[in-house]
C-alpha cells in the first residue's frame, strides 16, 4: 500500500495566535517581537504586514518603516505552547503516527484511514474545519504526498490556507522546475554551492552525476540525489515516540550594545541559570557548553568547550561560558546578543551523590527550583544576578516540540 503523508503547517502561527486571542487585532498588520523596544527582532509578521515587505528577522524599526501602521505585540510563549498541544491532540484523533516537526507544523501518516475518515483531501478539509471550530480561528496549509519530503514541499506551495496534493505520477513533473532551495534541508550555503555548478532546480540536480555529489558532500550527496527525485523513506513515528533532545539553550538581545564586560557577564549569568533550570526540569545534564556572541555589526561568532563531566548547575555552566567570553574582546568589538547552550546531553541519575558538598548543592538547586516554579522565575537567585535588570524572554524556539516519553524507537 502506498503511503499517504500529510504535512500541516500553521500560517503565520505566532501572529495568527495573537489575532485569534485578541479580536481587536483581526485584519490588522501586526509584528510579533521578542522585545517591543527599538532593538526587538520580528519573529513573525502577520500576512497583512507581509504585503508591505515585512519579513521575519527584521528589527522592529525596519518593519515599522515598511509598514508604519503595524501593531507591535510581544511574543506569548504560553499561548503558543497551549495551542500547539491542542493541535497535536486533534491530530492524534485521526492517526497515532504524528510528528511535531516544530511548534507550528506536524506530519501525519494517514495511510489506510480512508474507510474511517474519507479520502486524504476530505480528511485534510476536516482538520482545517475542526481547527477553526474547536481550537482557534487560525488557518493552516496542508500538503498531501507519498512521503514526508514531498508533503512538506506541497504545504509550502499554497499559502495561506492552502491544500496541495502531489501524487506519485506527478512527482517528476513537479520537481522538474522546483528550485532546490525549496526542498527541506537545503539552506542558503548549499544552494549557492549548487548554483556554482549550474544547478538551480531539482530536475537539474536529478540529472547531475551522483558520483560527483558523493565526492563533494559524502553521504549528503547521495541524499541530495534521492531528494531531487522525490525519494524519502523516513517514517512518521508513533505518537509515543519523541526524538531525544540534543541541546538546550537561551539567547537574548541586549537592551543596548555594550562594550562593558560586566554587563555582558550579567546577561550571560542569567541565561546560564535559565538553561540550567530547563536542564533540571527535563532531568538532563550536559557537558558541551557553547557560547554565541553577536557583534553590533550583526556578525555572529561562537565557540564551545566540552567538560570532563556532566552538569546541570548554572554556576558551572556560567564559569565555563565566561572563560570563552574572556577570550572575546568585549571592550573593542562590543556585544549586541549573547547566547549559551548545553549539548552532549544525558539523563540525570536519580540518586543523590555520595559526596556531601555535591549532595548539598543538588538539594539547594532543587529547593530553588521548587520556589521559582511556584512563585515565578528568579524569585530566589544567586546574589550575583542583577534582579532589577533581568531580561524578560517571552520567546519560544520555533523548533519546540512537545515532551513525549520514549517507549519505542522509530518504526
Amino acid at each position: 500500500m502506498d503511503r499517504v503523508i500529510l504535512h500541516v503547517d500553521m500560517n503565520a502561527y505566532f501572529a495568527a495566535v495573537a489575532q485569534a486571542t485578541n479580536p481587536h487585532l483581526l485584519g490588522k498588520p501586526i509584528l510579533v517581537a521578542g522585545s517591543l523596544g527599538t532593538r526587538g527582532v520580528i519573529t513573525c509578521p502577520s500576512y497583512e504586514a507581509r504585503k508591505y515587505g515585512v519579513k521575519t528577522g527584521m528589527t522592529v524599526p525596519e518593519g515599522k518603516r515598511l509598514c508604519p501602521q503595524a501593531v507591535v505585540v510581544s511574543a506569548d510563549a504560553h499561548n503558543y505552547v497551549t495551542i500547539s498541544l491542542r493541535l497535536r491532540e486533534l491530530f492524534e484523533k485521526f492517526t497515532p503516527k504524528v510528528e511535531n516537526f516544530s511548534i507550528d507544523e506536524a506530519f501525519l501518516d494517514i495511510t489506510g484511514t480512508e474507510r474511517l475518515f474519507g479520502s486524504p483531501v476530505e480528511l485534510a478539509k476536516t482538520i482545517k474545519k475542526r481547527i477553526r471550530e474547536e481550537i482557534a480561528d487560525i488557518t493552516c496549509s496542508i500538503g498531501i504526498a507519498p512521503n514526508r519530503l514531498l508533503a512538506k514541499l506541497a504545504s509550502g506551495m499554497q499559502k495561506p490556507d492552502g491544500l496541495v496534493v502531489i501524487t506519485q505520477d506527478k512527482v517528476a513533473e513537479v520537481l522538474e522546475k522546483t528550485p532546490v532551495e525549496e526542498m527541506c534541508g537545503i539552506g542558503p550555503k548549499l544552494t549557492n554551492l549548487l548554483r556554482m555548478w549550474g544547478i538551480k532546480t531539482c530536475g537539474q540536480l536529478a540529472r547531475f552525476p551522483v558520483e560527483i555529489l558523493e565526492r563533494r558532500f559524502g553521504k549528503v550527496g547521495r541524499y541530495l540525489h534521492l531528494m531531487s527525485k522525490g525519494e524519502d523513506g523516513s517514517e512518521v513515528p508513533l505518537y509515543y515516540y519523541y526524538e531525544k533532545v540534543k541541546s538546550i539553550g537561551h539567547s537574548c538581545t541586549l537592551k543596548t550594545d555594550t562594550h562593558d564586560p560586566e554587563v555582558a557577564q550579567r546577561y550571560l549569568l542569567q541565561l546560564c541559570e535559565q538553561v540550567a533550570r530547563r536542564l533540571r526540569q527535563g532531568n538532563y545534564q550536559g557537558k558541551t557548553i557553547t557560547l554565541v556572541v553577536r557583534k553590533p555589526d550583526m556578525i555572529t561568532v561562537s565557540e564551545q568547550t566540552t567538560l570532563k563531566f556532566f552538569t546541570d548547575d548554572g554556576v558551572q555552566i556560567f564559569q565555563t561560558a565566561n572563560k570563552i567570553l574572556s577570550k572575546y574582546s568585549v571592550e573593542t568589538l562590543g556585544v549586541r546578543l549573547v547566547g549559551v547552550s548545553v549539548s552532549n546531553l544525558t539523563h540525570k541519575a536519580s540518586q543523590l551523590s555520595l559526596f556531601w558538598e555535591e549532595r548539598r548543592k543538588q538539594l539547594l538547586l532543587k529547593a530553588m527550583d521548587v520556589i521559582n516554579d511556584r512563585f515565578g522565575d528568579f524569585t530566589v537567585a544567586w546574589g550575583r544576578l542583577d534582579l532589577k535588570n533581568l531580561h524578560q524572554n517571552n520567546l519560544i524556539s520555533p523548533a519546540w516540540r512537545p515532551n513525549k516519553k520514549i517507549y519505542f524507537g522509530r518504526i
